[in-house]
């Protein structure tokens, strides 16, 4: 069995940043003076920031959008931010059975690193400004033998790398798309993390 490294997303699946990031949608409209729908755009979090701004910002606006908003956003959206229930329990749970921890999301690093160091989350890597897809570049370059995800494109990411799924109900998918999406193990948050990775470490040995 690989020595166990476990990937995490971060957004919705172990910090809550829907506050902070709201906040900084609407400080970007009063920049800008395009109106955002900051409530609308905090329930679809998990594809890219293109992918968002792009509803609200005629395409030769949009790069501009994003520079703007990822200069607000470290302002705006790190001290709202929280760990989602039993986020620091699962980091641990890692750790304690001698794994590696990984973070991998679509935010761009040195954002997400604003908010591990602010939150006190430790990971042994890092990569940003991955979906879907490209996230099992990440996950395969680290050895990663677990995804965790609260997106159906993080199941896509884990059956891309050929690792299992373990989706959160937290974020904007439900447990029924998370299965269809290739979820091994669907949980309603993180407070169940812990029995399931030895759950699933169990399975492994005995294969």
């Amino acid at each position: 069995m690989p020595s166990l490294t476990v990937g995490f997303d971060l957004d919705m699946t172990l910090v809550d940043s829907r506050p902070g990031i709201a906040a900084t949608y609407r400080a970007l409209t009063e920049r800008t003076g395009v109106p955002v729908d900051a409530d609308a755009a905090v329930s679809r979090l998990g594809p890219p920031l293109r992918t968002e701004i792009a509803r609200w910002f005629p395409p030769d606006q949009v790069e501009a959008a994003v520079a703007v908003y990822r200069e607000l956003y470290p302002a705006y959206a790190i001290t709202p931010t929280v760990p989602l229930p039993g986020a620091v329990a699962a980091l641990a749970a890692v750790r304690d059975r001698g794994g590696r921890v990984l973070v991998v999301t679509s935010k761009i690093g040195r954002l997400a690193r604003l908010h591990l160091d602010h939150l006190g989350l430790a990971v042994d890597e890092l990569a940003g400004d991955l979906f879907a897809e490209e996230k099992a570049t990440a996950l395969r370059a680290h050895g990663a033998t677990h995804y965790v995800g609260d997106h159906v494109a993080d199941m896509v990411a884990a059956g891309a790398a050929g690792v299992p799924g373990i989706a959160v109900a937290t974020g904007p998918c439900t447990a029924d798309e998370l299965r269809a999406a290739g979820a091994a193990v669907v949980l309603a948050d993180l407070t169940g993390f812990p029995a399931a990775l030895d759950g699933m470490i169990r399975l492994a040995l005995r294969q």
